[in-house]
């Protein structure tokens, strides 16, 4: 019996995926358990695997297309096994073509001011299109003289970095899409939209809509620019952000700590043994669970008409990925010595930047640190991640007169910001964390105590 693959949930939040990569081609077997593709969820992309045993029948969305949770994406059977029944169901809703206007006049005469028209000779633009029933994240492109083409977003993202005119490529998707392999096919014959324009067609005005007949350009001599679909983590970054600094209100509190015993601690460390590589990253999160654990009105998030308090720091580590921030939890840092911390961090980041997490290995921290010291950034302030209570900013180590025992002398010194729910915590039990924090750090032998 037919198995079918559909849209998995891959995290509580996910409403929709995009479909980055097929790992395996329709004909290929495919067993149980087998990584079958990888998806672009609202957190990260993630592997989805089969669940059951056959070959790949059919294919039903391309690289680069998103679907809702739930839909077909492809049919998994048994070589000569009947799926017509499936694939009819899933099988897209061509969009009905539009009647193609004639050629504007006005436009032809000043192609320099092309005249804002459905479909019309005087440039091309994008908007958003719902391709069949998964409402497929798709583009129609209008061309010059007429007509529209329907790009994956992907596709249309490799086009504007390659400079590859759209109206080049015949399109080897449902309908006539244009996808992901048709671009590479072009892109590895050499060939360049920008030189075929220039010389075939007056320069043209890139222009974007949501829906709607285009609009003529505010300005003139705007400048060009171009629109990239955002991936379905920039999207939720976006909306969660947005969902932070509206209810949760924060508030901030900045101190500047000496780092000089802390650095000079983890040296000693990776001298005895280098295989640890420990990080002041490491040091600052070690530091963080252990004042947490001290401070538990700092450890908790509100929940609607409860405050909660959590048994040991989970603590969120920001890690920069392409096109987004993603926090891997070190779960239990309180309970965990500094070489295992360093170790589990380097692991999860590594992962994370190659979109391999889980989601139990991104979801659910109690307590968060966003460090970018290592861009020189000297101090800022982070957004707190629903529901925690706070997040910690760490600004970079410097080298900074101060006053000691009545005498000017120079330490490394580091700028830290908490952000805090006020709902959760209030300005003096902020204040003594960060005492406690401030205190272990300047004598990490606190640690050990």
């Amino acid at each position: 019996m037919a198995t079918q693959v559909i849209m998995p949930k891959l995290s509580p939040t996910m409403e929709e995926g995009q479909l980055t990569r097929w790992l395996k081609k329709e004909g290929d077997k495919v067993s149980m358990g087998e990584p079958l593709a990888e998806i672009d969820t609202d957190k990260a992309t993630m592997e989805m695997q089969a669940l059951g045993n056959g070959v790949l029948r059919k294919i039903l969305i391309q690289e680069g297309e998103s679907a809702p949770l739930g839909q077909l994406i492809a049919i998994i059977g048994e070589p000569e096994e009947d799926i017509s029944a499936l694939t009819s169901q899933a099988a897209p809703k061509q969009p009905a073509k539009s009647p193609v206007p004639a050629p504007d006049p006005a436009a032809a005469k000043e192609p320099s001011q092309p005249e804002a028209s459905p479909g019309g000779a005087a440039g091309f633009g994008v908007r958003e299109a719902a391709a069949g029933n998964g409402q497929q994240d798709s583009r129609q492109i209008d061309t010059a003289p007429g007509g529209r083409l329907i790009v994956s977003p992907l596709a249309a993202r490799m086009a504007a970095e390659s400079g590859i005119d759209l109206r080049s490529v015949n399109g080897s998707g449902p309908g006539g899409r244009i996808i992901k392999r048709d671009v590479e096919a072009l892109i590895s014959q050499g060939k360049s939209a920008s030189a075929a324009s220039a010389a075939q067609a007056p320069q043209r005005h890139l222009r974007a809509v949501e829906s709607g007949p285009f609009q003529k350009s505010a300005t003139a001599e705007a400048s060009a620019y171009r629109d990239v679909p955002a991936s379905e983590m920039r999207r939720t970054i976006a909306k969660r952000l947005v969902t932070s600094l509206g209810p949760v209100p924060h508030f901030f509190l900045t101190t500047e700590i000496e780092m000089d015993r802390a650095a000079e601690m983890r040296s000693g460390i990776n001298a005895l043994d280098p295989e640890l590589k420990i990080s002041v990253n490491d040091v600052i999160i070690k530091v963080a669970a252990a004042a947490l654990m001290q401070h538990p009105q700092v450890n908790a998030s509100f929940q609607d008409k409860m405050v909660r308090y959590y048994e040991h720091a989970d603590i969120g580590v920001a890690v920069a990925i392409d096109d987004g921030l993603i926090t891997p939890i070190v779960r239990s840092a309180d309970q965990k010595p500094l070489s295992e911390i360093a170790a589990e961090v380097r692991d999860l980041a590594a992962r994370a930047r190659n979109r391999k997490l889980r989601p139990e290995e991104f979801l659910g921290a109690t307590f968060s640190i966003s460090n970018l010291g290592m861009f020189g950034i000297d101090e800022f302030t982070a957004v707190i991640n629903p529901p925690e209570g706070a997040i910690l900013a760490v600004g970079a180590m410097s080298p900074k007169p101060v006053v000691r025992n009545n005498e000017v002398v120079v330490r490394q010194m580091m700028r830290v910001t908490m952000s805090c729910d006020h709902r959760v915590i209030d300005g003096a039990t902020g204040a003594k964390f960060l005492q406690t924090f401030k205190k272990i750090l300047e004598n990490p032998l606190f640690l050990v105590v």
